[in-house]
């Protein structure tokens, strides 16, 4: 029997059961309402560990209850956020358990771009709270990258205009991670090569890049829209690697601009940004090299200069000299009588010591022995003297042999010494020095050093080497 036919005449009003009725209230809706687009403002959104999503719809009069399951909600290109202003698309229906409708989403997108800049700035205030695009936190570009990473679409003008760029100011190694530029496979495929590219090692098989360059060509803020997702922006901000963004002309601006640590208004100012010019870094080293030679130059020519100042502050040679050359000639002068008194001293010392080794003098002495023996021998026996004198004998013959070449050495070593001393004399006497230019100059017989000396003597003697000139009276 059909739930609204007619009751028979005369019958009571028929009872029906709670399922029975949510069943045909479900069945109803959802034949009437089984695909409808509906616009409103996003309210209370609600997202479970299960990973179904669930939200209000509303305007300014009624609230409509939303339910995104699991598999719908991880294919989303937009996430729903509280207060945006979108169009879902999706199926009303029943949930018997609350007795209440609610409508089944398939799609969300923004209600127009205004709904999108609301999102956008919402986003933006949120991760500028958290410091991700404090200045403190952005890192140094590096000056000259051995490898660049971009990461952009593979096919396109935005690679081809880095490369050439590169090329052109100065070529560079390259790596480059293709990905989607637009559309629901953009955001995860750039934030998965910005974390890619960090992950590398140094020196392995694809070595990990100094400077990453994340590119993408003009356009609309729909297209430009996958750069703005919190993903994205969030691993700029962890990248470890320095980044640039190149993301759009030089009016565009997406979130993963304000997280980058450079921003450039197009993708070939970023490579304009990566590099220099090798040109002119080469003429920059050029002119730097003539500065320092020129500078050392300079350098020395002072240097010399002062040298030359301060020489002119010393003495001469000759006027250092003339003070020892002067007391030289006075100890020339005093060396031979000095010589001399020594030399005497020697020989009278020598005299001295060699006048009890004269023969004669040992003569009497052995003379003088042989009698006291031959006294003291009247009072022993013969034979015990004769052995006795024999032995005394020949230690007396040694004796003498000792003392007599005692003598001889003795007197030897001293005429050798006389001999040396007496060359010494000769060599530093002033007739030696008179030999090499000399000469000696005497006033009135007095040894003349001055001048002065000389000027007031009656006559003056010169000594030469090979003899004497007087001149005066």
């Amino acid at each position: 029997m059909d739930l609204f036919d007619d009751d028979p005449a005369g019958d009571n009003a028929p009872e029906f059961s709670v399922s029975d009725i949510s069943g045909a209230v479900k069945k109803a809706i959802e034949g009437g309402f089984s695909h409808v687009r509906v616009r409103g403002e996003v309210g209370r959104v609600s997202r479970p560990a299960s990973g179904h999503i669930y939200m209000d719809l509303k305007d300014e009069r009624s609230v409509l209850a939303g339910v995104i399951w699991k598999g719908r909600a991880a294919a989303l290109t937009t996430r729903p956020e509280e207060g945006m202003e979108v169009v879902a698309t999706g199926k009303l229906t029943t949930f018997p358990g609350q007795s209440k409708y609610q409508m089944v989403i398939e799609s969300v997108v923004p209600a127009g771009a205004g709904a999108l800049m609301a999102m956008l700035e919402k986003r933006k205030a949120q991760l500028a709270s958290e410091g991700l695009f404090a200045p403190e936190r952005k890192k140094e570009l590096p000056y000259l990258p051995e490898i660049i990473g971009v990461v952009t679409s593979p096919s396109g003008a935005v690679i081809r205009d880095i490369l050439h760029r590169l090329r052109d100011r100065f070529p560079r190694k390259v790596l480059i991670w293709p990905v989607a530029v637009q559309g629901q496979r953009c955001a995860p495929e750039v934030a998965n090569a910005i974390r890619g590219f960090n992950a590398m090692t140094a020196g392995g098989a694809l070595p990990r890049p100094d400077l990453i360059i994340v590119a993408r060509g003009g356009g609309s803020l729909e297209d430009l829209w996958g750069f703005n997702e919190e993903i994205v922006a969030r691993a700029a901000a962890a990248s470890d690697i320095p980044l640039i963004s190149a993301v759009g002309h030089e009016t565009d601006t997406t979130l993963i601009d304000f997280v980058s640590d450079m921003r450039a208004p197009t993708p070939t100012a970023a490579a304009e940004m990566a590099v220099p010019v090798r040109m002119e870094l080469m003429a920059w080293v050029d002119q730097q090299g003539a500065r320092l030679s020129q500078s050392l130059s300079n350098g020395l020519t002072q240097r010399v200069q002062r040298l030359r100042d301060l020489s002119r502050g010393l003495p001469s040679k000759d006027s250092l000299l003339d003070g020892p050359r002067q007391r030289f000639d006075t100890v020339a002068d005093r060396f031979p009588i000095a010589l001399r008194r020594a030399i005497a001293t020697k020989q009278l010392t020598l005299s001295d010591a060699s006048g009890p080794l004269r023969p004669s003098i040992l003569r009497a002495r052995v003379t003088r022995a042989k009698d006291k023996l031959d006294n003291a021998s009247r009072g022993l026996r013969t034979d015990v003297i004769a052995r006795d004198v024999v032995r005394k004998r020949e230690r007396l013959d040694a004796v003498m042999a000792r003392l007599s070449a005692r003598a001889q050495s003795d007197q030897t070593a001293r005429a050798a010494r006389l001999a040396s001393l007496d060359r010494l004399r000769e060599t530093l006497g002033y007739v030696e020095t008179l030999k090499r230019g000399y000469a000696v100059v005497r006033g009135d017989g007095a040894v003349v050093t001055a001048t002065a000396g000389a000027k007031a003597a009656r006559s003056i003697e010169i000594e030469f080497a090979d003899g004497r000139v007087t001149l005066g009276s």
